[in-house]
């Protein structure tokens, strides 16, 4: 399994798919990335399951 991999999410404000580089060697994190689109800030919320599935969320900061 790679420790590095390529996740798509959907920009909270504009709505563009960006894509991102998840470590999967951390199990939950929280960080901010610039849309590549509009470059609003987006919380990036990244969780890996029990059964290693890996979970990807961008919000909003005032969310």
């Amino acid at each position: 399994m790679e420790i590095m991999e390529e996740y798509e999410v959907m920009c909270p404000y504009c709505g563009e798919w960006n894509t991102l580089l998840v470590d999967r060697s951390v199990r939950n994190q929280t960080y901010e990335e610039d849309c590549e689109v509009c470059c609003q800030p987006m919380v990036i919320d990244v969780s890996i399951g029990e059964d290693e599935e890996v979970y990807v969320n961008a919000r909003q900061e005032s969310e």
